[in-house]
């Protein structure tokens, strides 16, 4: 065998990433052979990767990226599986060249990005699996949306760490620093208000019929007589617009006023309209199911109590 020197297993990990204790295997499987060395560890990361892809992936983080003349951006979740793995430098790393690439190419969904060239001649999906083999844990790029406007800005603002990411197109003729400060104002009533729809005209029939179905029988078990209840329908199907619609919520800011009368003001101020006319709110993890375990069980099931 090999005599492995203990500069051998550190210029292996400072090449690789690996745990001390695979490089010192590696290098006893090769016989200190760096170059087969760091072969035998992709091929073990890459099966490692393998077994851990099949690990709920929950956590993470939401981020984005906006190009430098804010005519495109990018909002990305990538998920791992625990919140310590979130916090890691390396992960946000690769999550902060994720939405960058999604900015910067043509890719317009997760298949074709994990195809995408990530560093040298590495694929962002061998990227990600050699920083699943590194960090232990599975991780996924679930999804990603982009912008891109020619007259208008793109913003964003992420909320919480992470947690919550959100990207506006923001439309008007002329340009403006304003139009910036708008962008910024829009994004955080999106965080802060999670409306559901742009407008009121883009609510769908379903949801519209639906809400409509559930105020009308609320009123008729109020007892209130049938010819007024349509228009009572039609009161909160109002009140309804007004939680769900960006446009017609009111200001977090300033109660006193809607979003769309905000837009108002401010193209006066500019001179041109201002029209928001796409928006996306990412929450980290929300849809995924996440098997809750009770440990006490567990631990009593496998002592066989």
């Amino acid at each position: 065998m090999a005599n492995i020197s203990a500069q051998l297993v550190k210029e292996l990990r400072e090449m690789t990433g690996a745990k001390m204790m695979d490089c010192k295997k590696a290098l006893v499987e090769t016989e200190g052979d760096l170059d087969k060395a760091v072969e035998f560890l992709r091929e073990k990361g890459l099966a490692d990767a393998a077994k851990k892809s099949g690990r709920v992936a929950a956590e993470g983080v939401v981020k984005t990226y906006i190009a430098a003349d804010k005519k495109s951006g990018a909002v990305l979740e990538f998920n791992c599986e625990t919140d310590f793995v979130a916090l890691n430098e390396e992960f946000a790393g690769f999550a902060d060249k994720l939405a960058k690439m999604v900015t910067e190419t043509s890719v317009t969904t997760v298949e074709e990005l994990l195809n995408e060239k990530f560093e040298g001649d590495s694929t962002t999906s061998e990227s990600l699996k050699a920083l699943i083999a590194k960090l232990g844990e599975n991780m996924t790029v679930r999804r990603f949306t982009k912008f891109s406007v020619e007259k208008g800005i793109v913003n964003s603002y992420i909320h919480g760490g992470g947690r919550i990411g959100v990207l506006v197109e923001v439309s008007c003729e002329k340009a403006s620093e304003v139009l910036d400060e708008v962008g910024k104002e829009v994004c955080m009533q999106i965080a802060a208000a999670n409306p559901l729809f742009l407008s009121k005209d883009q609510v769908d029939t379903e949801s519209m019929e639906k809400e409509k179905e559930i105020y009308r029988v609320q009123a008729l078990n109020e007892g209130k007589p049938e010819n007024i209840v349509e228009k009572m329908v039609m009161g909160r199907i109002q009140k309804y617009f007004k939680e769900v619609c960006l446009l017609e919520q009111l200001w977090v800011k300033d109660g006193d006023k809607s979003i769309n009368k905000f837009l108002e003001e401010k193209s006066k101020e500019v001179g041109s309209p201002i029209t928001v006319t796409k928006f996306v709110r990412y929450e980290r993890g929300e849809g995924i199911e996440v098997e809750k375990v009770d440990f006490a069980e567990e631990v009593a099931r496998q002592m066989g109590k």
